[in-house]
């Protein structure tokens, strides 16, 4: 989701109005304990969750699920409340950091003593930068990339599966973009060839990094005594069967069908770890298993367009989505990269259409739903997204729906490809 800090200029606005309009951007968790551990481009506000946990009545005895979990704003909320949650990840290095900020109830001196040993270890290694891929070679100065091979290394022979162990290796994934002299673009997309003024060294970075994490530690758990959460590292479209209980509320953020490319979001972080070399490695390791929301996805995968309009899943809606993807598979043979939108938006619906199935399976009747999401335009052909969700989701069983606009999106037109304005906003859903 592209979202950016909202600033008030009338102080006089209604606390609803302050709700919806900040609902929508994951920069307030920034100040956070514990949402604060990792930015994650895709995200919301967690004072809004709260916020809407608390007007639907749910508590200490209910169960909160979001389906695409992310970073685990939802999760660490409900941990904070006091309330049951479950989150589904199908990223998994995203679900491996959503995990370890579950791990809030370590003990604050063993993070410190392990995060030490890492520390002692590495001042005495001989670090090897030779032999990383050229993405993380042209993204630190030799001595900063050295200092973090130092780290890593030394964790890597340290690390024993404990709490405080993962949650080291956090830390270090954390300290990577600051550390780094590349810029970042929107979606937090690395620049190797655009060199930023601000680099923190990796040693002060790391020490830096433990000792925030040790101070929210001790502030999560003067408020909550263990994790109530448990995050599933699996698919959206197939969880249902893993659930023993119903669900009483949903909140989450599905991809949005805007060909952003969710399984590269990380693969700075990935690349440095060695589970991926490269971009071309991305799609066994991260981007077959997602909701399909890019062209790069549809396209790997040759999907067809004739499969996936004879799809049950997208029955509800079939007419208005064979009109519009026909069209947009007309209007791509004008454009010179002919990007796979149409059979993109058609995927896209069907993956939604059975995440909000296996949603039908676990949620009672009565529960409540929040979706933030964003309509659509490749290559300037409209796409009703938000529209089509309420009504898939009516298809499978649910009952009611409204829209609230939280902002409106595309509309600084200068050098963009098609003028069509969009929105983003809150998707109700009950029953």
């Amino acid at each position: 989701m592209q979202s950016q800090l909202m600033l008030f200029e009338d102080d006089r606005r209604t606390m609803d109005d302050i709700k919806v309009s900040r609902s929508g951007t994951f920069v307030d968790n920034m100040a956070l304990p514990i949402h604060r551990w990792f930015r994650y481009s895709a995200g919301f506000a967690a004072k809004w969750v709260e916020q809407v946990l608390a007007e639907w009545g749910i508590g200490k005895q209910h169960l909160v699920l979001d389906p695409f979990a992310g970073s685990g704003t939802v999760p660490v909320v409900c941990d904070s409340l006091g309330t049951p949650s479950l989150g589904v990840e199908a990223h998994p290095v995203v679900a491996r950091i959503c995990k370890a900020k579950l791990l809030w109830t370590t003990s604050p001196e063993r993070l410190g003593d392990f995060a030490a040993s890492v520390l002692r270890e590495s001042e005495s290694r001989v670090s090897h930068t030779v032999g990383y891929p050229s993405l993380i070679e042209r993204s630190y100065d030799p001595d900063a990339l050295a200092s973090l091979d130092a780290l890593k290394s030394s964790w890597s022979q340290l690390q024993d599966k404990s709490q405080e162990s993962e949650l080291v290796w956090l830390a270090l994934t954390a300290i990577l973009r600051p550390t780094s002299k590349a810029g970042t673009a929107q979606w937090q997309y690395i620049l190797p060839n655009k060199v930023k003024k601000k680099v923190i060294a990796p040693w002060f970075a790391f020490q830096q990094q433990i000792e925030i994490m040790k101070a929210d530690l001790r502030r999560m758990q003067a408020r909550a005594s263990k994790s109530l959460a448990e995050i599933i590292a699996g698919d959206a479209r197939t969880f249902a069967d893993n659930l023993s209980r119903e669900v009483d509320a949903v909140i989450t953020s599905p991809p949005y069908a805007n060909n952003y490319d969710y399984a590269d979001a990380l693969r700075f972080e990935m690349t440095f770890w060695g589970d991926v070399n490269g971009w071309s490695d991305i799609h066994d390791a991260v981007r077959k298993h997602l909701i399909v929301s890019s062209s790069q996805h549809s396209s790997r995968e040759r999907l067809r367009l004739s499969d996936l309009l004879t799809s049950e899943a997208v029955a509800p809606i079939r007419p208005e989505l064979t009109c519009i993807v026909e069209r947009l598979a007309e209007v791509r043979e004008s454009h010179g990269g002919k990007k796979h939108y149409h059979t993109m938006v058609a995927a896209y619906c069907g993956d939604i259409s059975l995440v909000l199935q296996q949603l039908r399976r676990v949620c009672r009747s009565g529960s409540h739903m929040c979706w933030v999401i964003g309509d659509s335009a490749p290559y300037g052909v409209y796409c009703p997204i938000e529209r089509w969700i309420a009504e898939l989701a009516i298809a499978a069983g649910f009952k009611s729906y409204r829209f609230d606009k939280l902002r409106d999106r595309n509309i600084k037109w200068k050098n963009r490809k098609h003028r069509v304005p969009l929105k983003e906003g809150l998707l109700w859903i009950e029953g």
